[in-house]
């Protein structure tokens, strides 16, 4: 006999991946350039077997969701890939720029593959960062980045990907990463307040 609370967390398991069932039949749906019966069924199928079937880390999305910090993640993409586009741009076309460039480890604050996943397509989509490789185990992502010659631009480039991690935990999280990025973000403003070194080592906090 299946005991009551194994079935409502199974059901709930069930529920919280629902959003990656429909975006997988989708894209499938896109890919096939048109909506049949057909397709929505073979991506129905299709999408069981991929998360059913083939071997991959679970990856339960939170159930939470807020609006408005999506749509504020959604803009400042918009506003780092603009910039960012401008800077490289400026750069390939100066005649004195040397390149100066660093293999950097920054280690994030939560260890949800589905956040790690999101934050490193993020990182990539900016003009001037890409991530190399992601210690799943630790946390933490290698990123190639452009134009770093002083410890304030590595500084800078940790900012900006535990920023960008912070946005997409706020947007969809759960509430104890949001709750975690907040208190990390507070300890950051005061370390900088009272000018503290900023701390970083090889799988440290940044």
């Amino acid at each position: 006999m299946t005991h009551p609370s194994a079935e409502f967390s199974r059901w709930r398991s069930v529920w919280r991946q629902l959003p990656l069932l429909a975006a997988l039949v989708l894209l499938w749906v896109f890919l096939w350039d048109q909506v049949t019966v057909l397709t929505v069924v073979s991506g129905m199928v299709l999408a069981i077997a991929v998360t059913r079937a083939l071997y991959l880390p679970p990856v339960l999305l939170s159930g939470r969701f807020n609006p408005w910090r999506a749509l504020l993640l959604g803009l400042r993409m918009m506003f780092d890939v603009t910039v960012a586009s401008l800077q490289v741009a400026v750069l390939a076309i100066d005649p004195r720029w040397q390149p100066m460039n660093s293999i950097i480890a920054v280690q994030l604050l939560t260890r949800s593959d589905l956040v790690t996943t999101l934050t490193a397509e993020a990182i990539t989509v900016v003009p001037g960062t890409v991530v190399v490789d992601i210690d799943r185990e630790r946390g933490l992502l290698y990123l190639h980045a452009l134009g770093t010659r002083t410890e304030a631009d590595l500084h800078r480039v940790r900012r900006d990907v535990l920023g960008t991690e912070e946005r997409i935990v706020l947007a969809m999280g759960t509430r104890e990463q949001a709750a975690s990025v907040r208190e990390a973000r507070r300890e950051r403003r005061a370390r900088a307040r009272s000018g503290a070194p900023i701390e970083h080592q090889d799988g440290g906090r940044p």
